[in-house]
């Protein structure tokens, strides 16, 4: 039976099969099954087209496929748009409606939405993505589309059964079929190409049956519920799968199903061949009941100990199996798999088979269906740990990372289905087990501290895992689960999760640990850094801002006890590991800490969101101790790398520095850690935490009070850096308030406003240097309302200005004046700063506003600012400022410097001054009167009594005993030297000849500390003497015991380090001795801005206001003489180290004016170099051809720099550019701008440009006229003409060779080809191609070029005409072949060369003389044409303008000229005879085989004018010059009129028609009423105008013409041609052009300047056009005879007439299309739209900004020989210049010739930024004054001048 069904036509077929299933009898079903057995064959290839079909029409049951789907579709009832993407599809996130921060939505679903205002971007998805639109749980109900707003399944029906009955039978063979290929094509293992290759050819096969699939699902509910139910049926699949169904082909159905067993096998997470192998990590010391997972689990628990003692053998040294850890409830996690329905199979294949795209989309095309999307994400769960397995192995892991992602993100985004896996599936234990596995495979020992009993392991950074970033989809999941709330909490209840966790990140702990190099340089840099960093920010800190942003109230108290002590367990066993006593080793740090740090972040959320007590949550002081020493040590390296002690260690440890403190990962990194250092100075002992700091940063050697000293571990070049490193802590550590009590609005505030004082910063980069929260769901979002509202308060916005010809500038961002008065905060830059520069720029900015506002001119000091107030739980830490160590150091320093000792520096005593200064406004509070019973008698024999400052600070010291170098000068007893050098530890003066020493001090306080705590059980072992070199000053011999008389307290000291900053003795003196009241009335905040001398002054105010005793003191030292000033020994001695500052300072600043000044001369250099505009720039050569002078020009050569004049032997040349250009040739006649398409209605033709239209002139007056007439009738070059321009500086030809030869022999990379004649001129730089020679000038020429005398007219004609004659016996200068005419030559070859032969050939007959004579004088046209453009159009300006100074027309006009004279003009043809006498008229018809010549109307008038004067002999007189002009003028008149009279109506020309009347009314020849009627009288013989009547030339004028407008488009006519002429007089004899104010006076003033105008009329204001006429025989006469030429030959052109007669020479300026505003416009329409050649989508679509066309970037399917579309563009649209916008990344690409730039975006954001290739993707808006500055660049063919960076193409783009 079925196989007659099989023969039968598939659809009635099908409709048979579907009445027998409807029958009760289930004789269809069986019927059907028989069916689909042959269909769905084995045999069969997978999805051949017959299968497909087979499948579609059995499913339609008979209808056709495509209403079955509109069928189905009508049953839709999904509300979600679920549309899935691929990578780098474009989507769209809107912040303002997203819940969860994953959010996109597709294009179509944003538009249609409102989300107008909104923070949103556009995006280019990088894994693929689905849109969410519809999906409550991740987006707000506001932002879905009109689509997806309203709830649609309610009003839909219910799907009638018989529908969907044939798919219910058909579908679960379908995907059997599916599955069992998948099982086939499967072969072990993948690592082998040739398996890779059989893979990839299953996947292939089954692409028609995937996208059946696929097809289904995009049909709508109805059929997704029908798949999901197929798909997840247990009963269907234990049917069908394993085989036991059928009866015929059992055989291949078992042995299918044994391979879907097999494959099975590995899919445990540990699999049993590993497990016998496998050598599992070490126990972790001391930390017995900590379990780790490992690796024995198979199938089940495996306890068996006889296999464990036989693995232990292979593990190193001690390493012994560990179980996995109980707390993972369930040991299916470690399981082999199971499947019980046909999805979890389906997904098992996809996993094996890595994810590919097809399966990957259908999968998630079903997740609109509720029901499905639960049971696939438990499904995905269940396979979590077999898919990261395969992830670890894959080669392709970047790929499969994606795809994992762009499902795993869909499914763990919604709140409610995370919570229900992590309940029922144990998701969370899934991933830290896994994640731990994952770590297991890269463990290495850890070699910090005690390398021989360090137990400890770390992740190896250079392992591909951590390298190539393979853990991030698992980690990006971890976190996606963790923001949610529900899945949070149950984390952080769970302590065998929590234990599990800290295990996980003590693998990062003291990971890549740096060793410094003390001898040779490291040979080879690793780069695992950027590896560790990574791995740090994402696995570690990400994860606990997740954590951290559920702890935020305090009904969370106990999560956060929780955290806290696991991390001091897990701390306390990595002590324990490493071995860790108490003193770090030397030489190595480690800038990973992620135990300190959480434990930092957790206790900063405890005190500031949940109000715990601190010490509840801190350890004991021991403990304390220890954790300090880590996080210190890297700021001691911070110091240490930045004073280059760390330079053998290469580059790479910079690195690691700048990145600890770059702002994505500063908040993770350094922020904590100084945080951890500020609990521990205020829960520690405050002397035994100021004497470790100065012990850390190795500086102790060097605080004493003594001139030499010996430092065993520093170098004295580090001493000076080091030291200031440490102060400079010390103030950090205090000043700092992130975690101590601001808020986060004062953070922020205080982040951007360090960011803005380093520097102007556009919107985007500040957003990037804010540190934010790295967790996504943190709340605080950068481009938040929030951020916004504070950018404002703190800075004024600066809209991008721009310079033609200087660089794009952006919108800036620049801090208001009064943040610089009040806020800038010098501590906080320093913090921020990545390179130390950023810090002398913030204090170079704070300088230039102190200067601008006159509050301060010196150079200040960074000013010092009130902190604000600590949270109580942090008061402890302002006793570092109360603490005796401390005020020994500062009174040493003090000393030091006013002693002159060496290696002291200005910004050490700013910092030691700052120190006091935060001592002095954080006092403790003690009663002042306690302090005055101390009284005076107290003998001052000991450093301090007390800890407070104030009283410390009038404290005197007179005796101090020094240990030092027995070659110093105090041993001696000699005052001390000014030339000493560096000092060794403290010592306390008096007969009690004990040495204070730090280390000492320190040792003591630590075994204090222990003993307390354990009751002496750990014995003095605990500090055992230590060996190493640097601790014990004792060690060296040569020192020597002395006793220095010192007699000075802080503030004696303060008071001379005052004269000494000054340089004045006695300058200072207490005001308010002067005036008792003003202590009250002195602000010391007022004098925040100043120098060292403020900074004292206000320091003593300060003292002198907290204490009584303090002031009496400063009186009285006040009142003693001058103070003793160290000794001058020599004038050499004298150069102190302050002094050293100033003169450096001074330098600088020396610097600074010169660079300056050098900056502002090249700049004026490099405007007259390059600027077009500026009308009066003097260049430093000026070509003299234009000045009348009576001795030739002379030219100086810039390369050999002699001066001389132009020589036929030895020319010398101009430096120009040849290029060829096509900007006139676009020209429109309409002043509107052609509008760019944005949507399939709107289209451009070119068929009104300028080119166009010379184009189909030209071809249709070959087509009836003679060919060299043609050629001479017309101008080409409009498109792919040479435009020739010069930077004005000339050299000798000869130097110019040698010059070429040797940019040819350097082997330099340049921007240019030499061997194509570039080179950049060698004054200037300025781009250049060619040298044009100048003509030498003789003199006698200059006196004959007078004003013309007053010949008349005919006399003139005949003058010329005989100069003509001459032309052909005229010694032209090419017979003598000199140097010069040989340059003449070449530079004529390089013209011809720049552009494409067919620009220059129009000819019928190819190289024909006549073509070159077009060529010739059309180049000269066009210079003159563009020279017109670039003063806009007219010369109502006039003069001289910038181009002149520069012009190189004159010299280009003689090569031209010279070329030209070798043509000689057949006297038969002269033009000039027929525009000026009467000729017989050959009769034209005689000679049939020859054209006639063209008519003299029809000829183009500039044309002739080039043509005579550059064929005259080179001598040529004004007033032959003006004559020809004359001459031409009455044609171009002529023309004018003949013009109009097409214009008429009929009844227009019959009422002109009626000559008589006329001439007896007006002067004849001057009258254009005259010429008018007699030239329609002339015409009307020729049957001319009945062709008109009916065309449309007649309707281009509806009014009436009056007497004005025809007087108006007279003289509108003839303009161009008087503009050209007069620019033409203005280069060939050197007078200045006239200028006027209003547009109507330009006729006027250009016919008076060449002579058109007889002088009588001159000064009248209005100008006739007919006036300036002047006729050599009768005007009718002649008139008649130009209209023969026209009559005559219009019988076998009569369509045509009209349009030659008709010359229209007006054009609009040329402008490139007009843009839309917004660029989402062009984006959408173009983005998407297909080639027009290859009808592909381009990968890189790209606009032509000059016609509109659509091009494919670099798209090899349009390439055509070896050109790639848009250079072939660039060549046919603008000659070799071509200007591309590159939709997918809004920037502009030019290509000129064979090099191409990017030139930068018009498009800018509301900040006034670029977002080059779209990456923020927010909305851009047209610049359209950088447009402007693109289209004056593109019109003065300026781009190779102006851009700098130039690169070849390659023919690529």
């Amino acid at each position: 039976m079925a196989a007659s069904l099989l023969r039968r036509d598939k659809r009635s077929a099908a409709a048979s099969l579907k009445a027998e299933c409807c029958g009760q009898d289930g004789r269809g079903a069986q019927l059907l099954g028989e069916l689909l057995d042959s269909v769905l064959s084995p045999e069969r290839a997978v999805a051949e087209a017959e299968v497909i079909e087979w499948c579609k029409c059995l499913m339609a049951g008979g209808e056709s496929f495509d209403d079955f789907c509109k069928m189905v579709r009508g049953y839709d009832n999904a509300t979600l748009c679920g549309l899935v993407w691929t990578a780098n599809f474009v989507a769209y996130r809107c912040r303002t409606c997203g819940i969860s921060p994953c959010m996109s939505l597709c294009a179509e679903c944003f538009n249609a939405g409102e989300h107008t205002g909104h923070d949103f971007n556009m995006f280019r998805s990088q894994a693929g993505g689905a849109c969410d639109c519809g999906d409550s749980s991740v987006m707000r109900d506001s932002g879905f589309c009109k689509r997806h707003r309203s709830a649609t399944s309610s009003n839909i029906p219910s799907v009638p059964n018989e529908l969907m009955m044939m798919s219910e039978h058909i579908l679960p063979r379908v995907i059997l079929r599916l599955i069992q290929h998948l099982r086939d094509g499967y072969s072990e293992p993948v690592s082998d190409p040739a398996t890779e290759r059989d893979l990839q050819k299953t996947l292939q096969l089954m692409e028609p049956l995937i996208s059946l699939l696929e097809d289904l699902t995009k049909m709508g509910g109805a059929m997704r519920s029908i798949l999901t139910r197929v798909l997840t049926n247990h009963q269907i699949y234990k049917d069908l799968s394993s085989g036991d169904h059928c009866t015929g082909e059992k055989t291949y159905a078992k042995k299918n199903y044994e391979k879907y067993l097999a494959a099975l096998k590995g899919s445990g997470l540990v699999s049993s061949e590993e497990r016998s192998v496998t050598s599992v990590l070490d126990q972790m010391a001391g930390a017995s009941n900590v379990t780790i997972l490992g690796a024995t689990a198979g199938t089940g628990q495996m306890d068996s100990s006889d296999e464990e003692e036989q693995d232990g053998s292979q593990g190193i040294g001690k390493r012994k199996r560990v179980k996995l850890s109980n707390s993972t409830k369930d040991s299916s996690i470690m399981d082999i798999l199971k499947h019980k329905c046909f999805l979890e199979e389906i997904l098992f294949w996809t996993v094996k088979y890595e994810f590919p795209q097809k399966m990957v989309t259908f999968l998630l095309n079903m997740l609109p269906d509720q029901n499905y999307k639960i049971a696939f994400t438990k499904t995905f769960v269940q396979h979590y740990a077999f898919i990261m397995k395969t992830l670890i192995k894959s080669h392709e892991s970047d790929t499969m990372s994606n795809r994992i992602v762009h499902i795993s993100v869909q499914l763990f985004s919604n709140e409610e289905l995370a919570r229900q896996v992590t309940e029922e599936c144990q998701l969370l234990e899934i991933m830290v087990t896994v994640l731990l596995y994952m770590m297991e495979s890269c463990l290495i020992k850890s070699e910090l501290q005690d390398e021989e009993n360090n137990f400890h392991v770390v992740v190896n950074c250079g392992e591909p895992l951590l390298k190539n970033n393979t853990y991030w989809p698992l980690v990006s999941d971890f976190i996606n689960i963790l923001s949610h709330q529900s899945v949070a909490k149950r984390f952080l209840e769970d302590q065998g999760l929590l234990q599990m966790w800290m295990n996980f990140v003590s693998f990062f702990q003291g990971m890549n640990l740096n060793k410094r190099e003390l001898n040779e340089h490291v040979e080879f840099e690793s780069q695992t850094y950027y590896a560790a960093f990574a791995a740090e920010l994402e696995a570690c800190a990400q994860p606990m801002w997740g954590l951290l942003t559920h702890c935020k109230i305090k009904e969370t108290q106990e999560y956060t006890r929780t955290v806290v002590r696991y991390c001091l367990d897990a701390l306390q066993d990595w002590f324990d590991a490493i071995n860790f006593v108490d003193e770090p080793a030397p030489n190595q740090v480690t800038f990973h800490l992620p135990l300190h740090r959480y434990y930092a972040m957790f206790l900063s959320k405890a005190i500031r969101c949940q109000q715990l007590d601190l010490d509840s949550l801190l350890p004991d002081q021991e403990m304390l101790m220890k954790m300090m020493v880590h996080p210190l040590q890297i700021q001691a390296s911070l110091s240490e790398i930045h004073s280059n002690m760390w330079v053998r260690n290469g580059l790479q440890i910079k690195g690691q520095a700048m990145t600890y403190v770059q702002s994505h990962f500063c908040n993770s990194m350094i922020d904590p850690d100084i945080f951890l250092l500020q609990i521990c100075a205020s829960r520690l002992d405050p002397d035994y935490f100021v004497s470790s700091v100065f012990e850390r940063f190795k500086v102790v050697d060097l605080l004493t009070m003594a001139s030499q000293h010996q430092n065993a571990a520093l170098d004295t070049e580090h001493e000076r850096s080091m030291l200031e490193g440490a102060l400079t802590f010390l103030v950090i550590l205090l000043s700092l308030r992130i975690h101590l009590g601001m808020t986060d609005d004062e953070i922020l505030r205080a982040e951007m406003v360090a960011q803005l004082c380093m520097s102007d910063r556009t919107h985007s980069t500040l957003l990037d240097l804010i540190p934010e929260n790295p967790n996504p769901k943190s709340g605080i979002i950068p481009g938040s309302y929030y951020f916004e509202t504070m950018l404002s308060a703190v800075a004024d916005f600066k809209a991008p200005v721009f310079e033609p010809g200087g660089s794009m500038q952006q919108g800036m961002y620049t801090p208001k004046a009064d943040i610089w008065n009040q806020e800038f905060d010098p501590i906080m830059v320093i913090l921020r700063t990545v390179y130390r520069r950023d810090v002398q720029s913030a204090m170079d900015r704070y300088m230039g506003f102190l200067k601008q506002t006159g509050k301060f001119c010196g150079n200040p000091w960074p000013p010092y600012r009130e902190r604000a107030p600590l949270n109580p739980s942090y008061k402890g830490l302002m006793r570092i400022l109360h603490c005796k160590t401390l005020h020994i150091v500062l009174f040493t320093l003090l000393y030091k410097i006013s002693m002159d000792h060496q290696n002291m520096s200005e910004h050490i005593l700013c910092m030691a001054l700052y120190l006091i200064e935060l001592g002095l406004d954080n006092l403790p509070e003690e009663t002042v009167e306690e302090e005055e019973m101390l009284g005076e008698e107290r003998c001052s024999d000991s450093w301090f009594h007390g800890t407070n400052i104030a009283t410390n600070l009038h404290h005197i010291i007179n005796y101090v005993r020094v240990r030092l170098p027995e070659t110093a000068p105090e041993v001696t007893r000699e005052p001390p030297a000014s030339t000493s050098s560096d000092a060794s530890s403290f010592v306390q003066s008096s007969n009690t000849a004990q040495v204070f020493s730090l280390v000492a001090e320190r040792r003591r306080k630590f075994q204090e500390i222990i003993n307390r705590n354990s009751g002496n059980a750990i014995q003095t072992a605990a500090v055992r003497p230590k060996t190493s070199k640097w601790t014990a000053p004792n060690s060296t011999p040569q020192l020597t015991t002395t006793i220095l008389e010192v007699r000075e307290s802080m503030l004696s000291l303060l008071i001379k380090l005052h004269h000494k900053l000054s340089g004045k003795q006695n300058s200072y003196y207490p005001f308010w001795l002067e005036d008792s009241e003003s202590t009250s009335r002195l602000d010391p905040m007022q004098q925040i801005h100043g120098d060292g001398i403020t900074a004292v002054e206000r320091i003593l105010i300060k003292t002198a206001a907290r204490s009584r005793q303090n002031k009496c003191s400063i009186e009285e030292i006040c009142r003693k003489v001058a103070p003793p000033v160290p000794p001058k020994k020599s004038s050499s001695a004298d150069k102190k180290a302050l002094d050293k500052e100033e003169r450096r300072q001074k330098a600088r600043e020396r610097q600074q004016k010169l660079l300056a000044e050098f900056a502002s001369r090249q700049k004026s250099f490099m405007e007259t170099a390059m600027d077009l505009e500026s009308p009066d720039s003097d260049v430093a050569m000026d070509i003299g051809s234009s000045e009348q002078q009576d001795a030739e020009t002379v030219y100086d050569c810039v390369i050999c720099g002699q001066s001389g004049p132009s020589t036929e032997e030895r020319p010398t040349g101009l430096v120009v550019l040849l290029q060829a250009s096509s900007v006139l040739g676009h020209r429109r006649r309409s002043t509107e701008p052609k509008k760019l398409p944005t949507s399939d209605e709107e289209q451009i033709y070119p068929e009104d440009t300028c080119g166009t239209v010379h184009d189909v002139r030209i071809t249709d007056l070959q087509q009836y006229f003679k060919d060299s007439s043609c050629l001479q009738s017309v101008s080409i070059g409009w498109e792919g003409g040479v435009y020739v321009q010069t930077c004005g500086h000339t050299l000798h030809i000869d130097c110019h060779k040698s010059y070429m030869e040797s940019l040819r022999k350097d082997q330099v990379l340049q921007s240019f080809s030499v061997d194509k004649g570039e080179f950049t001129c060698p004054l200037c730089r300025q781009f250049a191609n060619s040298v044009l020679p100048c003509y030498p000038e003789k003199n006698e020429e200059k006196s004959i070029w007078t004003p013309y005398s007053n010949k008349n007219l005919m006399t003139l004609i005949k003058e010329v005409e005989e100069q003509q004659e001459q032309l052909g016996m005229f010694p032209v200068s090419i017979s003598s072949i000199t140097n010069l005419s040989k340059e003449m030559e070449s530079v004529m070859k390089d013209i011809r060369s720049t552009t494409q032969k067919k620009y220059i050939d129009y000819g019928k007959t190819p190289g024909s003389p006549d073509n070159d004579f077009l060529f010739m004088y059309s180049v000269a046209r066009l210079n003159l044409e563009l020279e017109l453009v670039h003063r806009g159009g007219n010369l109502c300006l006039g003069g001289a303008s910038a181009t002149t100074k520069r012009s190189c027309l004159n010299q280009l006009l003689h090569v031209l000229a010279m070329h030209m004279r070798l043509f000689r003009i057949d006297s038969a043809y002269n033009p000039w005879t027929r525009l000026t006498q009467l000729t017989q008229v050959i009769d034209l018809g005689i000679c049939d085989d020859e054209k006639p010549e063209v008519p003299l109307l029809y000829r183009d008038v500039s044309s002739l004018l080039l043509i005579l004067v550059l064929t005259m002999p080179q001598e040529l007189h004004k007033e032959h010059f003006t004559c020809i002009v004359k001459v031409l003028y009455n044609l171009l008149y002529t023309q004018a009129i003949a013009t109009l009279s097409v214009r008429f109506s009929k009844e227009e020309r019959t009422a002109w028609k009626n000559p008589r009347k006329l001439k007896t009314m007006y002067n004849s020849d001057k009258s254009w009423e005259v010429l008018l009627s007699h030239i329609i009288c002339e015409l009307s013989k020729g049957k001319l105008y009945s062709a008109s009547d009916t065309d449309q030339v007649s309707m281009l004028s509806t009014s009436a013409w009056s007497p004005q407008s025809i007087e108006y488009s007279i003289q509108q006519f003839c303009l161009p041609f008087l503009r050209t002429t007069s620019l033409l007089q203005h280069h060939l004899f050197g007078d200045d052009l006239p200028s006027c104010q209003r547009t109507e006076e330009e006729f006027g003033m250009l016919a008076s300047y060449l002579g058109l105008l007889p002088p009588s009329l001159q000064s009248s204001d209005e100008v006739n056009s007919s006036s300036c006429l002047e006729w050599p025989i009768a005007a009718l006469d002649i008139i008649s005879q130009w209209c023969l030429e026209v009559t005559t030959s219009a019988e076998s052109h009569s369509e045509q007439v009209m349009n030659l007669l008709v010359q229209d020479p007006q054009w609009s300026l040329p402008c490139l299309l007009q843009l839309p505003e917004n660029y989402n416009t062009i984006f959408q329409y173009y983005h998407r739209k297909a080639c027009v050649h290859c009808s592909k989508v381009p990968k890189d679509p790209a606009l032509c900004l000059v016609c509109g066309t659509f091009v494919c970037l670099k798209g090899q399917c349009c390439k055509q020989q070896s050109y790639c579309e848009c250079v072939l563009h660039s060549q046919n649209c603008g000659a070799g210049t071509g200007i591309f916008l590159l939709i997918n990344a809004s920037v502009i690409i030019v290509i000129r010739g064979h090099r191409f730039c990017l030139w930068g975006s018009i498009y800018l954001d509301t900040h006034g930024e670029e977002d080059k290739d779209l990456r923020r993707g927010k909305p851009l808006y047209l610049c359209n004054e950088r447009y402007k500055v693109l289209e004056q660049q593109w019109v003065t063919h300026t781009f190779d001048h102006i851009n700098k960076r130039w690169g070849p193409h390659y023919n690529g783009l």
